[in-house]
């Protein structure tokens, strides 16, 4: 199943006005470092689970031989730009069967649209299918104990070209273990401007349910917080707690 999302297909393109590739740098030690302080086998290969447009893919290739994963067709196709001696495969994290184990799966900036605890449990599942015996998962998500309500916009000029990327997250008390994302794009070519709008729902889960998921699994868990990663775009009095969960393989 494709992604039918604008966002990642027609306005994927976006994301190199957005965002700065350096950007990425820091996040990825630090991702690395938990990965290896977590890992009983020698960590060479990793495999990718929404790999996007590449960002974080510029630097873990520098550690690891990657395998990319993403179910849109607008990403895949600036990631394989960006980094063509990578493989990337479109497919769906939550059924992917590459007949390959991995000494690490990570899922750095995707795991929010597993909208549903069922979704978020086949994610996780198929990535412990991906594992080696003393492999790591990483993923990096929010809590439904600490999640708050916020505002982000970014925005960035190339040429004759400007976008702006308005992102509203707003939790529904109507609708548990979920919110809403929405985006507002204005982009002007030559002074003429578009406009574009898209909303989803992601996930959001109680800790207790992360924990109890990954229990199932047979992962040895560690949870460390990731505050502080997007504050320079919030608007307001906005917060943006982050958790990284680190997840050994053992069984």
């Amino acid at each position: 199943m494709a992604s039918e999302w604008i966002s990642y297909n027609e306005l994927a393109w976006t994301e190199e006005y957005l965002a700065d590739p350096s950007d990425y740098e820091d996040e990825v030690e630090t991702y690395c470092r938990l990965i290896l302080d977590a890992a009983h086998v020698p960590v060479r290969t990793m495999l990718h689970f929404g790999c996007g447009t590449g960002g974080h893919d510029r630097f873990f290739k520098k550690y690891f031989h990657i395998t990319g994963v993403d179910l849109s067709a607008g990403m895949l196709k600036m990631t394989r730009a960006a980094n063509p001696e990578i493989e990337y495969i479109e497919a769906d994290m939550r059924t992917v069967k590459l007949e390959r184990r991995f000494d690490a799966v990570v899922i750095p900036d995707s795991i929010d649209y597993m909208a549903s605890e069922d979704d978020l449990r086949k994610a996780i599942e198929t990535a412990a299918l991906h594992l080696r015996p003393g492999g790591v998962l990483l993923i990096v998500g929010k809590t439904a104990e600490t999640f708050r309500n916020n505002n982000f916009a970014y925005s960035g000029e190339r040429g004759d070209t400007h976008v702006t990327l308005f992102e509203n997250n707003y939790i529904d008390p109507y609708h548990p273990n979920s919110y809403q994302i929405t985006l507002l794009y204005l982009i002007r070519r030559r002074g003429i401007l578009e406009t574009f709008i898209e909303e989803t729902t992601a996930g959001l889960f109680p800790e207790a349910t992360w924990d109890r998921i990954f229990s199932e699994h047979d992962f040895t868990l560690r949870k460390h917080s990731l505050d502080g990663l997007y504050d320079e775009y919030l608007i307001g009095e906005g917060e943006y707690p982050l958790t990284v969960f680190v997840g050994r393989k053992d069984g």
